[in-house]
């Protein structure tokens, strides 16, 4: 990638609040921004994990009733 677009790409990331920008004299240092990203990952993977969660409770209170009886 040339400069140009690398520097395009994080300015994106950087309205997106993505990316968080440090200056440091003439540099500029990128971060990433883990709120942004865990609440995409939780609107998108968590409900995905509530069915998985739920099975998983499913099946321990079945083995355990088995155990029981």
């Amino acid at each position: 990638m040339t400069r140009p677009a690398v520097s395009k790409h994080l300015a994106i990331l950087e309205k997106a609040n993505l990316v968080v920008v440090v200056k440091r004299g003439r540099e500029k240092l990128h971060y990433l921004n883990p709120v942004p990203i865990n609440e995409i990952a939780e609107r998108w993977i968590g409900k995905f994990e509530r069915g998985r969660l739920r099975a998983l409770a499913n099946l321990k209170k079945e083995l355990e009733g088995k155990d029981n009886g």
